[in-house]
């Protein structure tokens, strides 16, 4: 199994180099604090808030869901 990893991993550098994108946690990073901030700005108790938090962290599967309603039908 170890040997299949180590070809992938051979074949992976030659193919794309040490390329390595790190631009997608920054961007996760800025939707959390801004949904963060929309989900605290419009609490009306410290629970809300404290649920704003939660939504906040899992706001992209709010969007892929909405989105797919739509797209659904």
């Amino acid at each position: 199994m170890s040997e299949n990893n180590d070809e992938f991993k051979a074949w992976a550098e030659k193919k794309w180099g040490n390329k390595r994108a790190s631009t997608g946690g920054g961007v996760y990073f800025l939707g959390f604090v801004g949904a963060a901030i929309f989900y605290i700005s419009s609490a009306t108790d410290f629970w809300t808030g404290t649920l704003g938090i939660l939504k906040a962290i899992v706001w992209p599967a709010f969007l892929v869901f909405s989105a797919l309603s739509e797209l659904g039908g």
